[in-house]
């Protein structure tokens, strides 16, 4: 028997992206291992529109109480490490990490950890407008060494309208794509020498072949470094 730990996932998030999540653990795991194995994971998938109400509304406190709930639940069900499976509601990870004695794994922290190993230390950042215009994100980016360029007004909050109007509902639009494209050639123009794809939806519509830069995305990065710490 391989000692795999059990991988607490906090998800729905939207579930568009936590299925990706999903995806992506037990396809590492069969990489790693061969054979029929698969990622030893718990699944906990709240009601998106509940916590984006909770965003609209500012109320990130009650937010954060919610999931640090769902990180209690997840630990006494046997969970091992655990994995917050969206970018944005990184901003109340104290919340989650006070929560419980388990590991948490820090997206940011993973994503920084792949952008530096690349040799690159400017990148520009895409996610929510929560994620590109709060220092949560950010900040933890600086913490690891990196300057982060988001993009202008109008180029965020068309991100963001793409992210919640079209990616959230499952909907992949070509003239989205060539839109954030566009956004990603503007980051390069402002400096950036890597994007992050800080929002795990965003990696259903845009891929390298359509980034100027290096593109970073952040759901495998944050998977395989919970495969790395379930095997560690």
């Amino acid at each position: 028997m391989h000692a795999q730990k059990v991988i607490g996932l906090i998800g729905g998030m939207s579930w568009e992206s936590t299925a990706q999540y999903y995806r992506l653990a037990n396809e590492l795991v069969r990489d790693r291992l061969g054979g029929l194995h698969s990622a030893r994971l718990l699944l906990a998938s709240v009601d998106f529109a509940d916590i984006e109400r909770l965003q609209t509304a500012g109320e990130w406190d009650a937010a954060g109480e919610l999931l640090a709930d769902i990180a209690r639940s997840l630990e006494a069900g046997g969970a091992e490490v655990l994995l917050l499976c969206t970018n944005t509601m990184h901003k109340v990870a104290p919340a989650i990490e006070a929560a419980t004695s388990l590991p948490f794994l820090h997206l940011a922290d993973a994503t920084a950890s792949a952008v530096r190993a690349a040799g690159i230390d400017s990148v520009g950042l895409l996610g929510t407008a929560f994620t590109m215009e709060q220092p949560f994100y950010t900040e933890r980016l600086e913490r690891n060494g990196l300057r982060v360029t988001v993009p202008e007004a109008a180029d965020r909050a068309a991100v963001h309208r793409v992210i919640y109007d079209e990616l959230c509902r499952g909907r992949i639009l070509d003239s989205s794509r060539d839109a954030v494209s566009a956004v990603i050639g503007r980051l390069a123009d402002a400096g950036a020498r890597g994007v992050i794809l800080g929002c795990t939806e965003l990696e259903l519509l845009v891929g390298q072949a359509d980034s100027a830069l290096p593109v970073f995305p952040t759901t495998r990065l944050h998977v395989e470094a919970a495969i790395d710490a379930a095997f560690a």
